[in-house]
């Protein structure tokens, strides 16, 4: 033990002599003192004497914790034994293994994960060949950006499957037969050779596993009617349009079976973020990855369109909440023209990250109201989506934003544009939703004011900044 000082009084000259130390073994009831025997020097411990001192034999007393006299010699007590603060603590020594320690936890799970992917992949390897074997043939319905897209991605998952394209442009359809482009929208990537394209209905659905719906919500219900004929009823149907009809406020799961005449056709929606330029890439340099959600009430139907769309480059989850999943995909459309006006007036990012904000919780409230599931809206084909369609200048309806925030004219903007921007003609329908269900969109409602020319975008700012500032319980 360490020693610790006492004093002590000369009585015969009456001067405070030099501590004398001692080593003390504290106990709850008091203390055990070591003395070590004075000297002939009047009780002072000279250097000369040290390796002396510390050979000899020890007494032992016993001190009270407050005060104690015990007499060594005629002249020598001891007084008031207080006891020296303890020392502050010994900084601990600098953990030198914990950054290699928290290296292994980290490369232990990520071994984990990758041990549990490979199992998950082997056990699923079997049903991933079963729906790819026995799909001999998909069609797909519209030859937008996006229906070329999926077109082009389906048929390199498997080579000898036939992808045909239903059109209604003869010009492209010859150029994808002919040169193995589509000429309108991405007239510099060629188009896998197992794709081709047919305005004739009856030959494209013929035969056909799956179909996939690139048409424009708008133009869906006519089109369906006029080919319903030749649709089977077991069919199943992977809807890649979003949107709400614009009189119905219906969306693509109602507006399918009831222009098909089938409430039993088989359905899926296929949503998240993705751009139809990202996926049509496939340089030996790049490599682009994606992930969206397809959502069925069917479960088995669910999974099947997961393994025939998924691939190296595009994960696919799925989800049993088709009307988050749909919903989520039609409101982006109408935020992300919200924000393409903020980025157009130059209102800066703190106002950008202000406003998507407030359009993520107006889409939540009136998702939620409709029966949908929360967790779906703050997912991947919900904030996934909306992130994506705000913030990249790719997006059509961003886009839309941004020439309205800078002055110019809806009609201009619109005739100027080669593709559709869904949000236009779903703004006033989402109002329409909102009040049905009894919801307050402020945001999503200026948009619609700005769409139907009744409001200027800066008049919109002004009267949305001026709204109560609600405080939440």
């Amino acid at each position: 033990m360490g020693g610790l000082p006492y004093a002590t009084v000369d009585r015969q000259n009456q001067v405070h002599q030099k501590p004398q130390y001692f080593e003390g073994l504290h106990e709850a009831c008091g203390q055990t003192i070591r003395l070590f025997p004075e000297h002939s020097q009047g009780g002072k411990y000279g250097e000369q004497n040290f390796q002396k001192l510390h050979s000899s034999k020890p007494k032992f007393i016993h001190l009270s914790p407050t005060k104690t006299k015990t007499k060594t010699s005629s002249s020598i007590e001891t007084v008031d034994f207080l006891p020296p603060p303890s020392p502050p603590p010994a900084a601990p020594a600098p953990d030198s293994a914990a950054p290699k320690d928290r290296r292994k936890i980290v490369r232990v799970a990520w071994e984990k994960l990758v041990r549990w992917s490979r199992s998950w992949r082997s056990k699923n390897t079997t049903l991933d060949d079963d729906v790819l074997n026995r799909t001999k043939k998909v069609v797909v319905i519209g030859g937008g950006s996006f229906g070329t897209a999926m077109a082009a991605h389906v048929a390199n998952n498997k080579s000898d499957m036939e992808v045909n394209m239903l059109l209604r442009d003869s010009r492209v359809c010859d150029s994808i037969n002919q040169h193995h482009f589509n000429c309108k929208y991405f007239p510099e990537h060629k188009l896998p050779h197992n794709v081709v394209a047919t305005m004739n209905a009856k030959a494209a659905l013929l035969g056909a596993d799956f179909c996939l719906h690139a048409v424009p919500v708008q133009f869906s219900s006519s089109f369906l009617e006029s080919i319903s004929e030749h649709v089977d009823p077991n069919l199943p149907f992977i809807s890649l349009s979003k949107g709400l009809e614009l009189n119905t406020l219906r969306l693509m799961s109602q507006i399918i079976p009831q222009a098909l005449g089938n409430p039993r056709q088989p359905f899926v929606a296929l949503s998240g973020p993705s751009f139809a330029l990202e996926l049509m890439k496939k340089l030996p340099t790049v490599c682009i990855y994606a992930a969206m959600v397809v959502a069925s009430k069917d479960k088995n139907l669910a999974t099947a369109a997961q393994q025939l769309l998924a691939s190296q480059h595009l994960r696919i989850s799925t989800s049993s909440d088709v009307t988050g999943v749909e919903i989520a995909g039609a409101l982006k459309n109408v935020l992300a023209i919200a924000a393409g006006i903020v980025e157009g007036m130059n209102l800066g990012n703190n106002s950008m990250a202000a406003l998507v904000a407030q359009g993520c919780s107006e889409i939540r409230w009136l998702a939620t109201k409709m029966g949908a599931k929360s967790a779906t809206i703050t997912g991947l084909s919900g904030s996934g989506d909306i992130m994506l369609t705000c913030f990249v200048s790719l997006s059509r309806n961003r886009t839309v934003g941004v020439r309205l925030g800078k002055g110019e004219k809806l009609d201009d903007i619109l005739n100027s544009m080669n593709q559709v921007a869904e949000g236009v003609s779903t703004a006033g329908a989402v109002i329409a939703l909102a009040q049905r269900y009894n919801v307050k969109m402020p945001v999503l409602t200026a948009v619609a004011r700005i769409i139907d020319n009744e409001l200027t975008p800066q008049k919109a700012v002004l009267e949305l900044m001026s709204l109560p500032q609600v405080c939440k319980k």
